[in-house]
């Protein structure tokens, strides 16, 4: 069977390997998009990944005043977690301590579905009896008094468990600047489809990580396979020519969601040829053995 190349860049015949997630987005708006950003970048902050961080989140995408319940400038935000339990509790604690928080913020249910998470429900007892419920179309709302005048948050939002989390794509380059380049034109792709964030710090992570370790009860460590310092003294899986490898880790609400984001990165990455400096495209597995959602970079990119 030919290799497969676009543009010179070969595309390792692979798959990720992503796993189940459950899932819910908020809708918050606030006075001005700027207040609204913030608020959404504080409350998905430091939730890169559910090893460490509890959860991942990350904005979805930026909302019009048209496209928001209370004609406000918006931003979507979606978190994941491995199960319901942990995500009300992540749902919580952050839209508690980083969008009631926020100047001018409101919070509204991003998401339908049978399964309800407490958002204002939850948060109303922050009232100390003042606060104040309101149902309309259906839909109830709280009204919570704070210093600034009042947060209006809605009762409760959907959580979805068909969510994955793990879509992963590996970039492998002759120079930092080159896969950094590739994987920023990526992550941007990605950022302009509907139902998928990239929670990592700019959507990139250079320090992938294989499962174990040989230091008791450190459950992951750095995928040495991947690290171009090593090539000498590991199995590497690098070409002598790579100086360089960056991941983009993608989390969606359904498994074709990420099939998307990845076929939009792949053609993004490859945009530039190998001219640019990125030689393959790969991605992450454990073999099969830890999810049962696989995304084969062959059939994402026909």
């Amino acid at each position: 069977m030919p290799t497969l190349k676009i543009k010179g860049v070969t595309i390792v015949e692979t798959f990720a390997e992503a796993f189940p997630m459950v899932a819910t987005r908020v809708i918050i708006t606030a006075p001005t998009l700027e207040w609204a950003l913030i608020s959404a970048r504080t409350m998905t902050g430091f939730a890169t990944s559910v090893i460490a961080c509890g959860a991942e989140a990350g904005i979805e995408r930026i909302l019009s005043p048209r496209e928001t319940m209370d004609g406000r400038p918006g931003v979507a935000v979606l978190l994941f977690t491995m199960n319901a339990d942990k995500l009300q509790t992540q749902l919580r604690n952050r839209v508690g301590q980083c969008v009631l928080t926020s100047p001018g913020s409101a919070c509204f249910a991003g998401l339908e579905g049978e399964k309800k998470l407490k958002l204002g429900a939850s948060l109303r007892f922050f009232g100390d009896g003042w606060q104040v419920s309101k149902v309309i179309g259906g839909r109830r709302f709280w009204r919570i008094p704070v210093m600034d005048g009042e947060f209006l948050c809605e009762a409760t939002t959907g959580l979805t468990k068909k969510a994955v989390g793990g879509g992963n794509l590996l970039v492998l380059g002759k120079s930092h600047k080159s896969v950094l380049t590739a994987c920023t034109r990526a992550v941007k792709a990605m950022a302009e489809l509907p139902d998928v964030i990239t929670p990592f710090p700019g959507g990139i992570v250079r320090s992938g990580s294989k499962v174990g370790s040989k230091y008791k009860g450190q459950i992951a460590s750095t995928n040495d396979a991947y690290c171009p310092t090593l090539k000498a003294a590991v199995d590497t899986a690098l070409p002598l020519d790579i100086e360089a490898v960056m991941e983009i880790v993608i989390d969606g609400l359904s498994f074709e969601a990420i099939h998307k984001a990845m076929h939009a990165g792949i053609n993004a990455i490859a945009k530039g040829g190998a001219r640019e400096g990125v030689t393959h495209i790969s991605a992450g597995n454990y073999g099969g053995n830890l999810g049962p959602h696989h995304f084969h970079l062959k059939e994402i990119v026909g």
